[in-house]
């Protein structure tokens, strides 16, 4: 008896297959875009490298003593190569294809040591353990470094950290001063932003340098030990 021939198969529906494929690579590539960049937006990102140069003040004592800087501390949050940015009091992100060169615990730990080396009103600052004998250690603790919104149109470059003069002798606090600068973005532009990050550091350093010389020069006067006057 001859056997019936077996009807062929259907072909696969290949349409509505490639649709789910295409609506899930547009649910993915949305998530990506909501998210603000995963680990492969870092290879594609412009890199900001802020160099801020502080002038010395003449009004700034001049000082015989010595220096080194602790490295900063700051929260993880914060010490990101991201670009923070505050939309809201509650809510903290981060610009999408930008990055900094360095964190910002390193931005501020070289703009401070450098305002101070240049200043040639100390005699000696280096980092710890640079091998100086040093009379005083300076210690940060970066707090905020963020474009925040605050409620206006426009970001502030916002820069605020407390600041610890440590005497080494006896490890006896000599002052503590928190430092805050807020300085507007001229657009919502990143590069415009970073441009302001750049004049928030400068402001902040110079406040820091001159804070530093006349405290560590007045515990030095109330320890009997003479301290250069201020340039006029």
């Amino acid at each position: 008896m001859r056997m019936p021939t077996p009807l062929p198969k259907p072909a696969p529906r290949a349409l509505p297959c490639l649709a789910i494929a295409l609506a899930l690579g547009i649910l993915l590539a949305g998530c990506s875009s909501l998210l603000g960049g995963g680990g492969g937006d870092r290879d594609r990102s412009t890199i900001y490298a802020p160099d801020p140069r502080v002038e010395a003040d003449p009004a700034w004592p001049r000082a015989d003593w010595q220096l080194t800087l602790s490295p900063p501390t700051a929260a993880r949050m914060i010490d990101s190569f991201r670009i923070a940015v505050r939309p809201t009091p509650s809510e903290l992100q981060v610009y999408r294809g930008a990055s900094w060169a360095k964190t910002p615990t390193d931005m501020l730990h070289d703009t401070v040591l450098r305002t101070l080396e240049d200043s040639g009103h100390i005699p000696a600052v280096a980092r710890q353990g640079a091998g100086i004998t040093a009379d005083y250690k300076l210690v940060i603790d970066l707090r905020r470094f963020e474009a925040d919104y605050n409620g206006n149109t426009l970001p502030a470059a916002t820069i605020e950290a407390n600041v610890k003069l440590i005497h080494n002798i006896d490890q006896t606090v000599v002052g503590s001063r928190t430092f805050v600068a807020a300085q507007p973005a001229s657009s919502t532009e990143v590069a415009q932003v970073v441009d302001a990050f750049s004049v928030a550091l400068q402001s902040v350093s110079s406040e820091m340098a001159g804070w530093i010389l006349e405290l560590g020069n007045a515990h030095e006067g109330t320890h009997g030990r003479p301290v250069a006057p201020a340039r006029r």
